[in-house]
């Protein structure tokens, strides 16, 4: 037989059981079309988060208090009271790679605007913490460091706020109780959209922190100090120089361990995306057991096949054919299943991956190379699944195989 004519054979072997020919590559389909959706939704999301880190700001440095002990155990990172407004401005105005530091104290209250109320954040910052997040003020203003000075009783709110409290109307000049204090909305905020933790970023209401601090929260600690440096290229260095600046602020000895945690928005990213990576391959691997299951399947049925056709096979190979032609035409018809099926599950991944994104509300992002890989290993998988059949196929006796029934 010509080396030519084999993959014609095979193919004509193929469409003479059309139905189970779907139904075997239909494993290899189910297969790649999990991939190609855990993979996609996983990159999505991978996206979204780094897309999100982008809008804690530009050229961000986040200080956060250590951790507390309680009877020896500890509380957890954060929930110490170790900065203060000082250290903020000793960071602002002692390190030369800092242009803006806001010292942030939250808390959670209700806002009451005539018959009207609604459960929100409230963040006390400094005037310059707008600047830091690039976050633009859509109408009215930001309050100024002389309001934040004398405290004053001003905010800026989100686009949540307005929708809830004013129902869309302008706010600006509008005052709102908070626990029995009359704020006057001074400016509304550009809408900004989901937070890295899940959260709405636009249900906030922002403060002077000298207002949060002595009139709002009871806090006397910053929850959190958000810097802000002149360059990409500088936040390592910056990142250094505060952590020194607190050491020494906090009288740390040198086999103190830091009360304080210092990252830098690459940490952050670096962290977020790390975790939906893991994500991603968790899935995309849970995902590839159906695809080793549908290679099995078709394990199974090009055995099943072989017998089938034993004496096709002798016939074969008692007009001339050789055991490499047959090997290479059972080989064929096995990655061709796969082939067909990897086709399939690349089509079927795409349209459940739209459909989930679209519904459920989640991020998706194709990878062309994710698709390509998915045809190789489709591939690979014929071959490895169809090997064991296809020459057992070959080795037959072309006398006995003749004799079979």
């Amino acid at each position: 037989m010509k080396i030519s004519a084999v993959p014609y054979v095979a193919f004509k072997a193929l469409r003479r059981n059309r139905m189970r020919t779907i139904l075997t590559a239909l494993g290899i389909v189910i297969g790649v079309a999990a991939v190609i959706t855990m993979v996609g939704l996983g990159q999505g999301a991978s996206s979204e988060v780094q897309e999100q880190v982008n809008r804690l700001g530009q050229n961000v440095v986040l200080v956060f208090p250590g951790a507390r002990q309680l009877g020896g155990v500890s509380i957890g990172g954060g929930s110490a009271n170790t900065l203060t407004i000082e250290d903020a401005h000793a960071i602002r105005d002692e390190i030369p790679e800092v242009v803006a530091a806001s010292p942030e104290v939250r808390s959670q209250r209700v806002l009451v605007y005539g018959n009207r109320n609604w459960h929100t954040r409230i963040y006390g910052q400094s005037a310059d913490y707008l600047q830091i997040r690039q976050w633009p003020v859509e109408s009215g203003r930001m309050f100024t460091e002389e309001e934040v000075e004398r405290a004053a009783l001003v905010a800026v709110v989100g686009q949540t706020v307005v929708d809830e409290l004013f129902e869309g109307s302008d706010p600006i000049g509008e005052t709102v109780r908070v626990r029995g204090l009359p704020i006057e909305i001074i400016g509304v905020l550009s809408r900004k959209g989901m937070s890295l933790m899940g959260s709405v970023q636009d249900d906030i209401m922002i403060i002077p922190y000298t207002t949060g601090f002595q009139r709002v929260s009871g806090r006397s600690h910053a929850m959190v100090i958000n810097v802000q440096v002149y360059d990409e290229q500088s936040m390592v260095i910056a990142q250094q120089k505060i952590t020194d600046l607190l050491r020494e602020r906090h009288r740390l000895a040198p086999y103190q361990e830091d009360d304080f945690t210092v990252q830098t928005q690459e940490d952050v990213a670096e962290a977020a995306t790390e975790t939906s990576r893991i994500m991603t391959w968790l899935l995309a691997s849970i995902a590839g057991v159906s695809l080793f299951v549908g290679g099995i399947g078709i394990m199974n049925v090009m055995l099943v096949s072989v017998t089938e056709r034993t004496r096709e096979v002798g016939l074969r190979l008692a007009v001339g054919a050789r055991s490499p032609d047959v090997l290479l035409q059972f080989l064929i018809e096995a990655v061709v299943l796969c082939l067909l099926g990897g086709i399939g599950g690349i089509l079927l991944g795409v349209l459940a991956t739209e459909v989930i994104a679209t519904y459920a509300g989640w991020p998706a992002l194709f990878s062309t190379e994710a698709m390509i890989v998915a045809v190789g290993v489709s591939a690979a998988v014929g071959v490895f699944f169809g090997f064991y059949p296809a020459w057992k196929a070959s080795r037959l006796d072309p006398i006995v195989a003749l004799r079979t029934e």
